[in-house]
């Protein structure tokens, strides 16, 4: 991929692994699955937590034959929108939670962790799909979900390795520079608040900010990293508390049934209940055959890296980042304030060898067993010895040099128009969903759920201060369906 594949835009915070025309053309296919059910591979934030009992719990032996709420998927999604329907001035008598695997083990438990609200990156992708205004709102979304985020990990002292700080975009080549340059400016020039964000232009500067060899401008603002599990558990044990049914290891085959009126099918029996909150996010199209073209399953790896003695104490890593090449992009995840361990992400130059590697088998989309793809990991350690010169140690140098240990792949719920779904299922009254996220939930659904909820309880969207592009409607999915047909032609 080249730069003018970047049509003069950057990819939004968290479109990264859709990045270029290859990237696009694989999220936009329509095909589906449901999760694995054995060899899935361990991410880091699943490996930290074998011992935790709410891994595999089940709040009643046997399922319930009705509930008046019935969520699939455990997500944060589905997690947080439990908590906030229990929370709420009238909530349900009841509310079953439905888990195929672990707690938490799909897209959250492994590809999350990195809130990084975006600030600008995305306006004027945004803007040319949406408009200007929509576009505006989606990022002041990003802002205020992340600062939701940060607020309640405080608020209740939740243990999940929360960092706050500067997470940095590093433009790598003059001419992403100016790209990058161009958006900001009509970001600026629409009436986006820039006052949050620190540009550095100068490249000896940008160098030193970053630690990044060839860096040419550095945009910084403030975001967050976390371990997504322990926060993800920390939500379902409020929600244990006011009466939620949690049930793992209990796979949803269909759903049937009439408005209001549905049958939940699992391998373990069904239930009947007026409310199906559909929490799935890769796996929507599997139950919901309407949402096949709109949303895709697409893996995306995430690289363990050990940084090298001198990248480590006193001098780690302190930041986030988005490291960007007109042929791909790096996002790394530092754990700042836990062990310092650094996690890459993104799409990196060689992500076209992973798409060719799926599209030789669609069950491949959803085969999260997939670990140590080395045409990525090469592409991380390219970037270990060019940029941050870990395999160049200076004369007399000492300690432990860099170690590129493992990589793990995580199912993400890729979006054909980039935003999510949220709302009502059309024509399946009862039915609900947000799903969708695009591989960048961290920055939505601190917001995106506890809307669902208020709309599950008969609020209208103007109540729920989410973008307008969100909402869920058959003319969206429709369009976005035909879409994908002309694509596959």
């Amino acid at each position: 991929m080249h730069v003018k594949e970047l049509r003069e835009q950057l990819p939004p915070v968290g479109g990264e692994g859709v990045f270029g025309n290859a990237g696009e053309d694989i999220a936009k296919k329509g095909s589906t699955g449901r999760p694995l059910e054995e060899g899935m591979s361990y991410s880091l934030w699943l490996q930290t937590v074998r011992n935790n009992p709410l891994l595999n719990h089940r709040s009643t032996e046997d399922l319930p034959k009705q509930a008046e709420v019935v969520i699939i998927g455990s997500g944060i999604t589905g997690s947080l929108t439990a908590l906030s329907l229990l929370q709420s001035d009238n909530p349900p008598k009841s509310i079953v939670l439905l888990e195929a695997r672990e707690l938490c083990s799909g897209a959250t438990g492994r590809n999350a962790g990195h809130c990084k609200p975006d600030q600008w990156r995305g306006f004027t992708k945004y803007a040319n799909a949406f408009g200007d205004e929509q576009a505006i709102k989606i990022l002041k979304n990003e802002q205020e979900t992340w600062e939701a985020l940060v607020a309640y990990v405080k608020k209740h002292d939740v243990n999940c390795d929360l960092w706050v700080g500067k997470t940095l975009d590093v433009l790598m080549t003059d001419e992403v520079a100016q790209i990058a340059a161009k958006t900001f400016a009509e970001y600026k020039a629409a009436g986006g608040d820039v006052s949050k964000i620190e540009v550095t232009t100068e490249p000896e500067s940008a160098e030193t900010i970053s630690r990044l060899k060839g860096a040419k401008a550095v945009y910084a603002w403030d975001a967050s990293t976390l371990h997504p599990w322990k926060l993800v558990a920390y939500v379902n044990k409020q929600s244990l508390e006011l009466g939620l049914n949690l049930q793992t290891w209990t796979p949803v085959t269909s759903v049937t049934g009439k408005a209001n009126e549905w049958i939940v099918h699992t391998e373990r029996g069904s239930i009947t209940t007026p409310t199906v909150i559909h929490a799935t996010n890769a796996y929507a199209g599997a139950l919901l055959p309407e949402v096949q073209g709109a949303i895709s399953p697409v893996p995306h790896m995430c690289n363990k890296v050990l940084p090298p003695s001198s990248f480590s104490g006193t001098e780690a890593i302190r930041n986030s980042y988005a490291v960007i090449y007109p042929t791909g992009l790096y996002s790394i995840n530092s754990r700042a304030t836990s062990d310092g361990i650094l996690l890459f992400g993104g799409s990196a130059p060689n992500q076209h060898h992973l798409i060719e590697y799926v599209e030789k088998d669609e069950r491949r989309r959803t085969d999260d067993s997939l670990v140590n793809f080395e045409p990525v990991t090469e592409a991380v350690r390219k970037l270990g010895t060019e940029g941050f010169q870990w395999d160049s140690p200076a004369a007399g140098a000492r300690g432990a040099r860099v170690r590129y240990d493992e990589s793990w792949s995580g199912i993400i719920g890729r979006s054909a128009d980039q935003v999510p779904f949220i709302g009502a299922v059309p024509d399946k009254p009862g039915q609900w969903m947000c799903c969708g996220h695009n591989g960048h939930g961290m920055a939505r659904i601190f917001t995106c759920a506890p809307a669902l909820a208020k709309l599950v309880q008969g609020a209208k969207w103007s109540e729920t201060g989410l973008p307008e592009c969100f909402e869920v409607s058959k003319e969206r999915l429709d369009r976005l369906r035909a879409n994908a047909a002309s694509a596959i032609v």
